[in-house]
């Protein structure tokens, strides 16, 4: 799931102990009063709020109206909340942190750190060198001329670029993806992953949907490649950029749709290597596994069987040359950020102003921050977490979590739908659910990552290579159930549903998410929700398939289990019902998962807040009863502007539905109805036996 924005914890200072003295100790001081909650200054902003709408009619204007007003998305996003906000921290954060690694002593991971940054704001040395740095790369692809050299350079540009489970990434352009996991059949050792890949576009749709606005993209698109290859000096770019377009529509058709690849009972498929000829003729499977590093497995997983079938049967129909077209552009646009100035500018035409609607390119160390994470991730978040984590944060968060995997326990022990024997699976998943707070307990090892100042392309390439092998390296290996799957400084939380755990990363555990010596309503709106949605997904309609110790395996009653899909079912059709833009709906089915984990992690989260209280009444501040702040702060997480291009990608692709439908889960929840007087014929109004309750 994703999120949210604001200040930070002050550094710690060292205090020297007092000098020795024989006087006479003076009284005890009195202890330092502590901090007064800062009620109403974060996640709660009342100016930003829209009175003159009625709760019960639009919750998400009432909460937001007057900040979305008021707020303009900035030229270089194409999105603009509160997740973004913070996440601006976090970079600005960032960049001091790793521009200060740039005179770390050489050899140290801090100074991989700074070189890698300055590798690639050296923008006059990336000029200087034109496309020489690809040029092996494009040479190679040249020289193919069968079908064996063609497998060959496929396989070899498999990449660990995909992680369908625990973060939701399903895309690549190459094509395939690599997800090295616990087997999904047996999590106490790992399996390779293939996933479907190869599209230029977001999503088969793109391709396949015709539409005035496809039918623009499409014709923008080949445009594109036509121009990224006239620049890299390739013949004929018009002719060879309608090849591509045709090749990748054909990959487009086979495919499959986004719903059916959120369908965990459909992607179980393991698959014997030797019977790869067989199923999937087309490749030469032996020198695509060869080249991938992935000749030794005796069976590997297909998430996609057609899709996979399909592509390799394009392998061995389409010519040779309208392959080596594809593998050329995809070459040249997959490094366009490490090639001259010209190179960057259209990419940014297309992927950043067609494709996403923004106005302006980010700044350059913008994008150096980002190609940084991404290639020593966790070594910057090492140093982040020492500066910007201190532990009493760490430990307010942990209590808290702690709490609401209590309440939550407490919510299944209540429900009236389920069996006891369903009850008792469900208790053992709750505990055995690991959480994960701020950092991983191990860092990553970067040693054998080689970094050169001076050759961001380079870098870049040894930096794929190395989480390439990192994870190839787990094969065979026992299962390390502690492993983070995003960076300590990423605005976001996760749930991994093979190891049945939780991870919030530092950088969301701030204001207006957390803030330890805040209003207790709006923490628990803000963060208690986040923390109560990654527990959720533990059990929503993809999390409920997987058993206590992460195996993929059935623990349900016939009759409980079609009871949580009937209330599933109730779900998508609330959310299908909701118009993002005149064409368009947010698709229930798509969302599913994200919805049931919203709609209980802001319910369990809401039986926490009561907790807190120890059976005391909550206060009445500035004329707002704990559960109204409890709902506004829990609206106001997801505030977020959208421009066009990117919000139909999101309805196309995205698990998540965009903020605004996040924030009407309140209308399934009881206690929402009666903190803000909500009455049958206000728009928003569900009657009782409407409202989805599913745990």
């Amino acid at each position: 799931m994703t999120s949210c924005a604001s200040s930070a914890p002050a550094e710690k200072t060292q205090t020297p102990p007092p000098a020795e003295s024989t006087a006479p100790a003076a009284p005890a001081a009195a202890p330092a009063p502590a901090p007064k909650p800062t009620y109403g200054t974060f996640g709660f902003d009342e100016a930003g709020m829209d009175k003159a709408t009625k709760p019960g009619d639009n919750f998400y204007r009432f909460a937001n109206g007057t900040w979305l007003d008021k707020t303009e998305i900035p030229a270089d996003r194409s999105s603009y909340g509160m997740f973004t906000k913070l996440s601006e921290q976090a970079d600005q954060r960032t960049r001091e942190i790793i521009e200060a690694q740039t005179q770390a002593a050489e050899g140290s991971e801090g100074r991989k750190i700074g070189d890698l940054f300055a590798s690639y704001l050296d923008e006059a040395g990336i000029e200087a060198k034109g496309i020489a740095p690809l040029k092996p790369e494009l040479d190679r692809i040249a020289a193919i001329s069968n079908k064996k050299q063609l497998s060959t350079e496929l396989g070899q540009g498999l990449r660990a670029d995909v992680d369908p489970l625990n973060t939701g990434n399903v895309y690549t352009q190459r094509i395939f993806g690599l997800w090295i996991a616990e087997d999904l059949n047996d999590p106490s050792h790992y399996a390779p992953y293939l996933l479907q890949g190869g599209l230029g576009l977001p999503d088969r749709d793109y391709y396949l949907v015709d539409n005035p606005r496809f039918q623009e993209v499409r014709k923008a698109y080949q445009q594109h490649i036509a121009t990224m290859l006239k620049l890299a000096g390739v013949s004929e770019p018009e002719a060879r950029a309608k090849r591509v377009v045709d090749l990748e529509t054909k990959i487009a058709k086979a495919h499959w749709a986004q719903v059916d690849t959120r369908d965990i009972t459909k992607t179980n498929n393991p698959w014997p290597r030797e019977q790869f000829a067989k199923k999937a003729p087309g490749f030469d499977w032996n020198a695509f596994f060869t080249a991938a590093g992935l000749a030794q497995q005796p069976q590997v997983m297909v998430w996609q069987p057609s899709a996979l079938t399909g592509i390799s049967k394009l392998v061995g129909s389409e010519p040779i040359q309208s392959w080596k077209d594809y593998l050329t552009f995809r070459a040249i646009a997959r490094n366009a950020g490490f090639l001259p100035k010209a190179f960057v500018d259209e990419s940014f035409n297309f992927n950043g102003k067609t494709l996403a609607g923004a106005k302006e390119l980010r700044a350059r160390w913008k994008r150096g921050i980002d190609f940084t994470n991404g290639a020593m991730g966790m070594a910057v978040g090492k140093l982040y977490v020492e500066k910007y984590f201190p532990p009493e944060v760490k430990a307010a968060a942990d209590t808290m979590v702690r709490n609401i995997v209590e309440a939550f326990g407490k919510r299944v022990d209540a429900l009236t739908w389920m069996s006891p024997e369903t009850k008792a699976k469900a208790k053992e998943k709750v505990g055995t659910l690991q959480t994960s707070i701020g950092n991983p307990t191990t860092w990553r090892d970067y040693s054998a990552l080689q970094i050169a100042r001076d050759d961001a392309y380079g870098n870049a390439e040894r930096a794929s290579v190395f989480e390439l092998k990192r994870n190839l390296a787990k094969l065979g290996q026992p299962v390390d159930r502690t492993e983070w799957f995003m960076v300590p400084h990423l605005v976001n939380a996760l749930n991994s549903p093979q190891q049945n755990s939780i991870i919030f990363p530092a950088a969301i555990l701030q204001p207006p998410f957390f803030d330890a010596n805040a209003d207790p309503a709006i923490n628990y709106g803000g963060i208690g929700a986040v923390i109560g949605h990654e527990i959720s997904h533990s059990f929503d309609d993809t999390g409920a398939k997987f058993d206590a110790h992460g195996k993929l395996a059935n623990w349900w009653t016939k009759e409980d289990e079609a009871r949580f899909q009937a209330a599933g079912k109730a779900l998508t059709e609330q959310y299908n019902a909701y118009q993002a833009l005149p064409d368009l709906h947010v698709n229930g089915d798509l969302t599913l998962g994200e919805n049931i984990a919203d709609v209980a992690g802001m319910a369990v989260a809401y039986d926490a807040y009561k907790l807190s209280l120890g059976g005391k009444p909550a206060p009445v501040i500035d004329g707002y009863t704990g559960d109204q702040r409890f709902f506004l702060g829990f609206a106001q997480v997801w505030r977020n502007k959208y421009r066009e291009p990117l919000l139909r990608r999101i309805l196309l692709t995205d698990g998540h539905s965009p903020g605004e439908f996040r924030a009407l889960t309140v209308r399934n929840n009881d206690a929402w109805y009666q903190a803000f007087d909500v009455q049958p014929g206000q728009k928003l109004f569900l009657t009782p036996d409407q409202r989805v309750r599913i745990w």
